[in-house]
């Protein structure tokens, strides 16, 4: 990944955390990883932990946001989640898995498109 890949992803992750907060997430955790991968944001809300896969895209060359969630992508994911689950013994909690996709447009304007249960085991 290129530095100006990784300063557009924290970009849309930054972009991405105010947006929760101003829909009332409380953000547990960002850039969780373990051994099976990373969670780019936990948040929580009403006694629900969200996981969510943050996409930040400035053009579609490369196809939509939504395509660069595979199924393999989607399994790290889930492991990731269990094990993050285990380590902060939230066994009582409901949790879901959302995707946030971000795209920039030519003006730099951010749009979101927030998919909740985007990812079910």
């Amino acid at each position: 990944m290129t530095e100006l890949q990784k300063r557009l992803g924290k970009r849309g992750e930054d972009f991405v955390e105010q947006y929760l907060k101003k829909n009332g997430y409380k953000i547990r955790d960002r850039n969780y990883s373990c051994r099976f991968g990373e969670i780019d944001i936990v948040a929580e809300k009403d006694r629900e932990v969200i996981f969510i896969e943050v996409k930040t895209r400035k053009t579609f060359i490369f196809g939509e946001p939504e395509e660069a969630i595979d199924r393999r992508k989607q399994r790290k994911i889930i492991h990731t989640a269990e094990k993050y689950i285990q380590e902060n013994k939230l066994y009582e909690h409901l949790v879901r898995i959302d995707a946030i996709f971000v795209v920039f447009d030519h003006k730099g304007k951010m749009t979101i498109k927030h998919l909740e249960n985007a990812i079910e085991d």
